[in-house]
């Protein structure tokens, strides 16, 4: 098809150009305006979004989204990019993390628990030791009564507060007993026991909770918790609801409590439906700024006598003055932190697409992780300020009754608020170290430019499949035997009284932690079988294979790399090191040409056109020249006196004196290379290589002697053949070389 080149046809072309031209301007002024505005506007608009679009994609750029042909040194600049940020995400989740926990928290929790767990009542026992409902009422009366009210100094003086313990932590909430019951009748009694057992109580569980009217009294009336938030409680034996149960208030007073106790006692208040007394109570220690929030928890079990356990959560709740500023500034950080990381997996996420995504690296699994656990913190922390404020809110002033001292007052706070809030604040810190850990963790994503780093990466990813079958394999052999000693020892060894606790008790077998008596005593031939037939197979066998499939990759991975394959950073960084030292050394040169030049005559006065002359014979250009030639010229007469002159030549032998230094310096502090690591030790893996070089230049050398002396002897002959033939002529020849050197 020919193109059209005639008048007819441009003119035509024009004519509709300027029909699209005439268009606008045969609008009016005030249309014409707006149209041009609105273009402008939108014209403006698409900038800006193009503009901002470019910034996402230049601040939230990652090595991932990097086009498969971008150019090393993008890759490592966004690498150095990705790590600086990391480090600073790093320091700040670190420093969130140290400032929850102190050390003072730790002698806190140490000083409660001694005081209420060890401390022994008439008859010698103590909490922790405590079997038997008749030692719980004497723990009562005895030890937990003395040890919540200190109404009496060490001189037999009374305190200004008796709702303090140890004179320095006081009862923000008064002490409570909730009790959780199961009903008569829970559970059937066979039909041959029937005429002489009329009553049964199952173990617990809270659809056989009773929350009948027991008696018109207190603590005998099944109440609802009136909480925020209700949450069950573990024991030893089983999880208890949280929704109230039959509460008796102890008060804030130490006699009156001391008489609940006592009418509680003679009413029997605990009986055979009994499964569970809590004991709550929350202290604050001002000096420290240390709320502890503590649970005594005594079960009463279906088959008789009691079990006890404990809580002891010690929280730092309220911050005052800089620390709280200072708080405050760290977690914002933390907050963009969050919200800048949040953004960076959308990005990938929309570049690589979700599949990709998740299956291209696992540190991505990790990045989600991080963002989830750092968004729970988030909401929590905001959360907790909010549950904080209503507590304190609520709070009111009570004067404690029985007290000469009419000033002392104590907070009255709800008990199951801060029961409540004690359990969310520990799992708070859970996730916090959760979080630490992760974040640690991915640290290796960032190093692994190092060559030791890159070996175990290597290892670990290529042997992922072997290690998930052979834990397959393993888990099987595990549990059965997890079962084994369940079953043949459960009724006897604690460590084997729930299948749980057999899973944890053979995990820690294997790293030692045994008691090889109780297995014996409880069956003197299947106990020592199922430990020996337990470390041959599982330790003896399965472990040793788990290591095999690591040092067999291990050394896969160790022989593919050469020394030479190193990350590009490290190239970057001596690159650069390079560059420094060259614009270093050619400032050097430039002072040594600059005084050669004004050394060539011995004049005490040099002319300006004979510096110039000199300097440009050392390619020094005219407005370096003239720029030196002024900065010591002080009299402006175009010539350098003796003074002038010993001025400059003083200054530019500082100057050099500074660069031979700064030089000095560089190389000292240079990072040693992998040349320069290897320069005077050769490695087993070098020895080998050169062994193999050596080896193989000896067959060139002995197939070319052979050939020299069938030359001179006259026995070496050519035949004309094709290649072939005479390929196969000089092999045979080389190997009678290779013969006669032999011989």
């Amino acid at each position: 098809m020919k193109r059209n080149d005639s008048p007819m046809a441009w003119d035509s072309t024009n004519n509709k150009n300027s029909s699209c031209i005439n268009l606008n301007k045969n609008l009016d002024p005030e249309t014409y305006s707006t149209y041009s505005v609105a273009s402008s506007e939108s014209s403006s608009g698409k900038h800006v979004w193009n503009s901002a679009k470019r910034a996402v994609k230049g601040i939230w750029t990652t090595t991932q989204i990097l086009p498969k042909n971008a150019e090393k040194e993008s890759i490592i600049k966004t690498t150095l990019r990705e790590l600086v940020i990391y480090l600073a995400f790093l320091t700040n989740v670190s420093v969130i993390s140290f400032s929850v926990m102190n050390p003072q928290m730790y002698y806190q929790t140490k000083l409660l628990s001694e005081l209420f767990l060890d401390k022994t009542a008439a008859d010698g026992t103590s909490f922790r030791a405590a079997t038997t409902m008749d030692q719980f009422w004497k723990f009562s009366e005895e030890v937990l009564i003395d040890n919540l009210y200190w109404d009496h100094w060490y001189n037999t003086n009374k305190t200004a507060t008796e709702t303090s313990i140890l004179y320095e932590n006081y009862l923000i909430t008064s002490p409570h007993l909730r009790q959780l019951r199961v009903r008569n009748d829970s559970c059937e009694v066979h039909k041959d026991f029937r005429k002489a057992i009329h009553t049964c109580y199952n173990a617990y569980a809270e659809y056989l909770e009773e929350r009948d009217e027991l008696a018109n009294s207190t603590g005998f009336q099944w109440e609802e918790i009136q909480s925020f938030a209700k949450n069950a409680i573990w024991g030893k034996i089983s999880t208890y609801s949280g929704d109230g149960g039959y509460i008796v208030d102890l008060g804030l007073n130490k006699t009156a409590a001391k008489e609940i106790l006592a009418d509680l006692k003679k009413n029997l208040w605990i009986n055979r439906g009994t499964r569970v007394v809590f004991i709550d109570f929350t202290t604050y220690n001002p000096n420290i700024n240390l709320f502890v929030v503590s649970k005594l928890i005594a079960e009463f079990p279906a088959t008789g006598g009691m079990l006890t356990s404990w809580q002891f959560r010690t929280l730092s709740l309220l911050q005052t003055g800089n620390k709280a500023i200072i708080a405050t500034v760290i977690f914002s950080i933390f907050i963009g932190f969050i919200v800048y990381y949040t953004i960076e997996e959308l990005v990938e996420m929309k570049t690589l697409g979700f599949i990709n995504y998740i299956n291209e690296s696992f540190w991505n699994f990790l990045d989600i992780l991080t963002i989830v656990l750092g968004s729970l913190l988030i909401f929590y922390s905001f959360y907790k300020k909010f549950v904080i404020n209503k507590i304190f809110n609520q709070a009111s002033l009570e004067e404690p009754t029985g007290l000469q001292n009419s000033s002392s007052v104590a907070l009255k706070m709800e008990t199951y608020q801060f029961d409540t809030l004690g359990f969310w604040s520990m799992q708070f810190v859970n996730m916090l170290a959760l979080l630490t850990f992760i974040v640690w963790v991915k640290v290796f994503k960032y190093i692994s430019f190092n060559k030791t780093m890159s070996q175990l990466s290597s290892t670990l990813s290529r042997c992922s499949k072997d290690i998930a079958g052979f834990g397959v394999m393993f888990f099987i052999v595990f549990f059965a035997f997890a079962q084994l000693g369940y079953l043949l020892f459960g009724t006897q060894v604690k460590d084997y009284s729930s299948f749980g606790t057999a899973v944890f008790t053979l995990l820690r077998l294997i790293l030692g932690d045994f008691n090889f008596q109780e297995l014996e005593a409880a069956n003197r031939v299947l106990g020592p079988f199922f430990f020996l037939s337990y470390i041959f197979f599982v330790f003896f066998v399965l472990m040793n294979m788990f290591l095999a499939i690591i040092n067999d990759t291990y050394a896969e991975v160790k022989s593919e790399l050469h020394e030479d394959d190193e990350f590009p950073i490290m190239e970057y960084f001596k690159s650069h090191y390079q560059g420094l030292l060259s614009k270093l050394g050619a400032q050097r040169d430039q002072i040594e040409t600059i005084q050669a030049a004004l050394t060539v005559e011995s004049n005490k006065k040099l002319s300006f056109e004979h510096v110039r002359a000199e300097l440009k014979k050392r390619d020094l250009s005219d407005p370096e020249i003239e720029m030196l030639f002024a900065k010591y010229d002080l009299d402006s007469n175009r010539e350098l006196d003796s003074e002038e002159l010993a001025k400059m030549l003083a200054d530019l032998e500082g100057k050099k004196l500074a660069l031979d230094a700064q030089i000095e310096h560089e190389q000292q502090n240079r990072p040693a290379s992998a040349v320069s690591r290897h320069q005077f030790a050769v490695g087993g893996e070098d020895m080998i290589k050169l062994t193999r070089r050596v080896d193989r230049m000896e067959h060139t050398l002995m197939a070319i002697s052979g050939k020299i002396d069938a030359a001179l002897s006259g026995k070496l002959i050519i035949p004309k053949a094709p290649p072939e033939v005479g390929v196969t002529q000089a092999s045979d020849d080389e190997n009678e070389g290779e013969k006669r050197w032999a011989n």
